[in-house]
């Protein structure tokens, strides 16, 4: 599986197992959190194994790492997501208090969730980025040779 097909995968899976505010909602950020921990481990191996040589069918290593840092950002997130989508399912919403103060728990998990899917598309579109020719593909420029200066004698 390439680097971007791991990518759609995981997106993919997350799109399909949504974050609920109840026991699914909480086995399923957690879910997401490992998939994304491991998908940030492989791009920044594979960013490791570019930069030694003779390594075919990968991105280039700038491309890879940036795509880790973006997976970094969707881990923490997730990960801030979990306290609020902690509290609105443990905790009761029986006074007008409690129902206020879910509104502000609901709006930072929507944010963290937001957050991380816009680091998940950051992600894809580092490893879809377009490199320029390398020196291998591309013909060497003709080497500039600097103007002859003549000494008087």
């Amino acid at each position: 599986m390439t680097a971007l097909d791991a990518v759609d995968a995981v997106t993919a899976d997350i799109r399909d197992h949504r974050i609920t505010v109840d026991g699914t909602g909480l086995f399923n950020v957690m879910r997401h959190i490992g998939l994304l921990c491991h998908l940030t481990a492989r791009m920044a191996a594979d960013a490791e194994y570019q930069l030694t040589p003779n390594v075919a069918d990968l991105p280039p290593a700038k491309n890879l790492g940036a795509s880790a840092g973006h997976l970094g950002q969707a881990v923490a997130h997730y990960s801030q997501a979990v306290a609020p989508l902690i509290t609105l399912t443990t905790t009761a919403r029986d006074t007008l208090q409690q129902k206020l103060d879910a509104f502000g728990h609901h709006s930072s998990l929507r944010i963290h969730l937001d957050g991380g899917s816009r680091a998940l598309a950051a992600a894809r579109t580092a490893l879809e980025a377009q490199q320029p020719l390398t020196a291998a593909s591309a013909p060497a420029p003709a080497p500039r040779q600097a103007p002859t200066i003549r000494r008087r004698a």
